[in-house]
Parts: structure tokens; sequence; C-alpha cells
């Protein structure tokens, strides 16, 4: 101990100050010995000093949040049970706690420079951000014919927190989700899109997507172990990138098939208008003829009751009633002879009217009907 120190517990000791006087020894004599000089501080504070010290160095405690699993290494084994959220010890050179995140998370496989938070960078597949989303080329494929298609995906997943153990085990921290997700991925998409040519991509998008879907699933869930919730888990077609000249005739063919629409709608609105006035004109010869059937109807119905009148009148004329028409005829002649006294009057064969009246005044000597 210092030599101040000794001096400092000297001082306190009883007997070391006033009027009590001690010989004087030497001072390094003080020091080594055992006898009345000061005490040395206690062991056990200098134990508790060394574990703070070593915890501080070593560290042998981590914490676990919610959304990861800790997975305890003994000597490189893997024990089977994870550890759940909170605080726990290991002993350090001897263990290890891994932390495995286990919230939901999603690979974007896209040419897009701006999926990933905005910020235009591509991640790499373990590059995965705080909100677990991480970002992929698209995925090239080669059609039917050997074209070269990029097919755009977003794959949702996550790892089952009670498994998970096996899984980091068996397959390895950093290269999981590499193995398990996006080798699975490439494939299913490989062997999908390879059954169809690229022009036929488009229009067979939703069947595609669910193909995609199903086997994707079936290959993880194949897997030992189940590494994945399943209920977490699904693929999304986002989008397929088609070569430039399949673009181009694909569009062409569009505007063609928009143009034999156009043509095929002007062709119904055509016959729908034939149609139409066809139906016009029926109307209106119907009308027509309904109109002429009306008019027969009355000339006939006219002539009907003119003929029964004249029958009526025919059985009605008798010589008795002959001779009073002939008296009522020469009286008007006789009447008219009173004004026109040069008058002739030719009386019809057997007194029948009508008779013939000359006006010998007229050099023109008209005829005309006496029958008033």
């Amino acid at each position: 101990m210092p030599a101040d120190m000794n001096d400092y517990f000297k001082k306190k000791q009883p007997g070391s100050g006033g009027n009590n006087k001690t010989p004087n020894r030497p001072q390094s004599q003080n020091a080594n010995s055992g006898g009345g000089g000061g005490k040395a501080l206690p062991s056990w504070l200098f134990l508790v000093l060394a574990i703070i010290m070593a915890a501080v160095f070593f560290k042998p405690f981590t914490i676990i949040n919610s959304g990861e699993v800790g997975i305890k290494v003994n000597t490189g084994k893997f024990e089977e049970k994870p550890l759940k959220a909170g605080l726990h010890f290991y002993i350090p050179m001897f263990q290890k706690i891994i932390t495995v995140n286990t919230k939901i998370k999603q690979i974007i496989y896209s040419n897009e420079n701006n999926v990933v938070g905005g910020a235009g960078q591509y991640k790499r597949l373990n590059d995965i951000e705080d909100n677990g989303l991480v970002h992929n080329k698209a995925i090239p494929v080669l059609d039917k014919r050997g074209l070269t298609v990029h097919i755009d995906l977003a794959v949702q997943y996550q790892l089952k927190a009670a498994s998970a153990p096996k899984t980091i085990e068996q397959w390895g921290l950093h290269t999981w989700e590499e193995k398990i997700i996006n080798s699975k991925v490439r494939e299913v998409v490989r062997d999908v899109i390879g059954k169809y040519a690229a022009e036929k991509l488009p229009e067979m998008r939703n069947e595609i997507a669910t193909a995609i879907q199903t086997k994707v699933t079936e290959k993880v869930q194949a897997l030992g172990g189940k590494p994945i919730v399943l209920s977490s888990f699904s693929v999304e077609l986002r989008n397929i990138v088609l070569p430039e000249k399949i673009r181009e005739k694909i569009e062409q063919l569009q505007a063609e098939k928009q143009n034999v629409n156009i043509a095929e709608q002007q062709k119904e609105r055509a016959k729908q208008e034939a149609q139409k006035n066809a139906e016009i004109a029926r109307g209106e010869a119907e009308r027509n003829r309904i109109v002429a059937q009306g008019q027969a109807d009355k000339i006939r119905i006219e002539a009907q009751e003119q003929a029964k009148a004249n029958k009526l009148i025919s059985t009605s004329l008798t010589p008795e009633l002959l001779q009073l028409e002939q008296i009522k005829t020469q009286g008007k002649f006789n009447e008219a002879l009173k004004v026109n006294k040069d008058a002739k009057i030719f009386l019809t064969p057997g007194g029948a009217v009508p008779n013939i009246w000359v006006d010998t005044k007229d050099k023109t000597q008209r005829a005309v009907s006496a029958q008033q």
C-alpha cells in the first residue's frame, strides 16, 4: 500500500495521535508490518470490481426484442428451444446467443430503382432493412421459344419461431433466405414461364400468377422442419417485362384488333340502323295498307249501300209513279215556256224524262238537259 495511505490509516488508529508517542520506525517497516499499522482493502471488493470489469468487457448477456428469437449455441451445438424476448445470460467463450428476426419480410424482384424506401439503391438479399423490405433484380427467364423475359414479383414470408434453431443450423444464418426463398422462387418462375410463348404471357397473367403461388408454396412446404409460416407466405406477380420486339408486335396486334373491333362496331351500328329503317318502312307500308284497305272498304261499303238503295228504288218504281214524275216534269217545262215562248221541247218516246229543250233564240243552239 502506498506510504500516504499508511500514514492516513495510522492517524485514524487509536493512540496514534495527540499525546501517544510511538517509537519512530522506518516507513518501509511500517508498510510491511502486520502489526498496529493500517488495514488493507477487503478482498471481496476487488472480486466485485473484477466481475464488473469482466461483465463490461465480455458482456455475457443479450437482450432479445419482440419480433425476434434467440438461439443459444453451446460450444458449437444449437439448442433446440428458441429463446423468447427478454434478458438472457450466457457464458462467454463457451456459449453465444444468435438473434434472428421473425417478423414478416418481403422481397421485391424488380428493375425499378425506387422500390426500397425511395432511396433508389439495390439491396442484397441479406441486407434487410428494419422495415423487413429487400429489393432484388427482376428474374430473367426464357420463354417457350428461348426469348428472355423479366418477371417482377413480390414475395412475403416469415420465419417460424418454433423451428428457427433447426432452420438456422441446417440452412445457415446468412444463407437460409437465399436457399429457401430466393432459389425456390427463381426455380418455379423458370419452370412456369418456360411453358408459354412471350406474346401469350400478358393474356395468361392470372393463370401464371396462380401457378407460381401454388408451386412455390408446395416447394417451401415440402422442406423439412417447416421453416416458413405458410399463413404469412404469398407470391404476387407484379409485372411481366417482355422484349422490345415482342411488345411492339403485341401493340401492333392490339391496334389491329382495336381497328377490327371498331369496324365490327360500325358494322353492327349500320346493321341496327338498317333494321331500324326496315322496321320504319314496314310500319309505313302497313300503315298505307291499312289506309288503302280502309278506303277500299269505304268504297265497297258505299257501293253496297248504293246498290241496296238502287234496288230499293227500282223496286219502288211503278207505272203510276213514273207517270206522276212525267206530269211534274211537264209542269216545269210549261212554267219555262212562259218565259221563253220560242223554245222548242221534244218529248222522248213513251213520255219518259228527260226531255230535250232547244232555245231557238240562241244561235249556237246549245243542247241542255231539262231535268231538274
